[in-house]
């Protein structure tokens, strides 16, 4: 089945809890508790969707410092539809979608698994970050 990628696309909350769920093995959040929709248009720059037929399929946020850095967040995609190459092509909309809004970098962050995929498959190269929990 064919995949139709959109840049702010248009997508409800009880897919985007299910599609999050599962791809960070975890419950189904409310409506009242995640808001997708309404976090997504107050705070991000875009996101992009995949389709195939009626399935959400595939999702990724990207948030931006309002001027030249954006980076991905939230990159899933659903269980069946692994392997298809959705991942790098949700990625390599959100890359168009940053640029055409004038950013000039696009960051992200990843487990060690997913080196493979952002490094190889999508382009991005190592850079030294770092990271401070706050709980």
């Amino acid at each position: 089945m064919a995949t139709v990628y959109e840049w702010r696309g248009a997508f409800g909350n009880q897919e985007a809890n299910a599609l999050h769920a599962e791809a960070f093995n975890t419950r189904v959040f409310d409506e009242s508790e995640w808001n997708w929709v309404e976090l997504v248009q107050r705070h991000s720059l875009g996101w992009v969707v995949a389709w195939q037929g009626p399935d959400l399929v595939g999702f990724v946020n990207v948030l931006w410092d309002g001027l030249v850095h954006a980076w991905l967040q939230d990159t899933m995609v659903a269980a069946k539809a692994r392997g298809q190459g959705i991942g790098t092509g949700l990625v390599n909309h959100a890359r168009d979608g940053a640029k055409a809004a004038g950013c000039e970098y696009l960051h992200v962050d990843f487990e060690d698994h997913l080196r493979p995929f952002y490094f190889g498959a999508c382009g991005f190269v190592p850079t030294n970050a770092g990271l401070l929990s706050l709980s």
